[in-house]
């Protein structure tokens, strides 16, 4: 009898472990930075051996006719959480998005610095990505680029919350008015891709805004600092994909 329960002891102490097993450690630096993620973790596979990874350099885009955004706002809580790889600003339901005769409802956005997708060779200070998942799980991501320039009014109301360890997280005092931190003009470039962090999922719809915002240099270097490195994945081959206008 007492045998069994030493091996019923050791069992359980084992189950433990395996549940208590941390999750693979990614970042941007050393061991754990990009061009490793893949050998980091099977999970992570995808990153090494997937072949419509992003970011990619946009260039020699299709001319197409296609149908523009059909973006709602709706205005509500939105709480900023530094998560030690990016600034997040999670954000209430009812921020829509309808495309392939889809609706997609808009969970978060973040931010990159400098930017990970390239337009025509060029990098951008700073890359806001807004992460849209439609009732089947599947994710469209809209990116905005940040030239330096003017403080960015919309922008200021996050920053002056920031969190400024790894970790932390606060309700906005006064959400981002995400509509007016959009350009007026909504054309963009459209292509498959990947989420640029781990595990690097495929099968996402990226669409890049052409035109880009302003940002301060403070406010650029402000976000930089806080993360401190950049927090950019490089650029992906496109093996083959094509890019419409």
């Amino acid at each position: 009898m007492k045998l069994k329960v030493i091996i019923a002891a050791l069992m359980v102490t084992s189950l433990s472990c395996i549940a208590a097993e941390p999750e693979p450690h990614w970042g941007y630096e050393g061991v754990a930075k990009p061009e490793n993620w893949g050998k980091l973790s099977a999970e992570f596979s995808t990153c090494e051996k997937g072949k419509n990874q992003s970011p990619i350099n946009i260039e020699h885009a299709l001319k197409t006719n296609h149908d523009n955004l059909t973006l709602a706002f709706k205005p509500g809580t939105q709480e900023i959480i530094n998560n030690g790889h990016t600034v997040q600003i999670n954000v209430n339901e009812g921020n829509t998005l309808e495309i392939d005769n889809e609706v997609f409802t808009l969970q978060q956005f973040h931010f990159h610095t400098p930017s990970e997708n390239q337009i025509n060779g060029k990098h951008f200070p700073m890359e806001a990505h807004f992460v849209y998942k439609n009732k089947n799980g599947d994710l469209t991501v809209i990116g905005l680029m940040f030239s330096k320039g003017k403080s960015n009014i919309e922008l200021a109301k996050a920053w002056q919350q920031i969190p400024t360890e790894a970790g932390g997280s606060t309700t906005l005092n006064q959400p981002v008015d995400i509509n007016k931190l959009l350009p007026e003009r909504l054309d963009f470039y459209r292509f498959s891709g990947s989420l640029t962090t781990p595990p690097c999922t495929e099968g996402v719809r990226w669409i890049v805004l052409e035109q880009e915002m302003n940002a301060s240099a403070e406010q650029i270097e402000k976000f930089h600092a806080i993360m401190h490195h950049d927090n950019n994945r490089p650029i992906q081959p496109l093996n083959g994909r094509v890019i419409v206008d």
